[in-house]
């Protein structure tokens, strides 16, 4: 039953490492971040895909560039993650 979610934990931890690059170095494509984040293209690809579609970056001629949405979700990243926490550990038995 658990297994869906920690799949998409694990999807949203990607997405976030390579939105977290893009910042860094931005502008940057995807055979760059594929070298410097050691993940297959084809998922770099797919987790570029997702932050464009969700307005986290843009595409630029030089390659990907963040967005202020994602400045802004940077900005409250911890305190979500806390949310998060909080929530599942609630779901621990005592």
């Amino acid at each position: 039953m658990l297994e869906k979610i920690q799949e998409d934990i694990s999807l949203a931890s990607r997405h976030i490492e390579v939105l977290r690059a893009v910042a860094d170095h931005q502008p940057i494509g995807i055979i760059k971040l594929s070298e410097l984040l050691n993940v297959p293209q084809h998922r770099i690809r797919y987790s570029l895909r997702v932050l464009e579609s969700s307005g986290y970056i843009r595409a630029s001629s030089a390659g990907a560039i963040v967005t202020p949405k994602a400045e802004e979700m940077f900005m409250h990243l911890n305190e979500d993650i806390d949310e998060i926490i909080r929530i599942v550990s609630m779901m621990k038995q005592p």
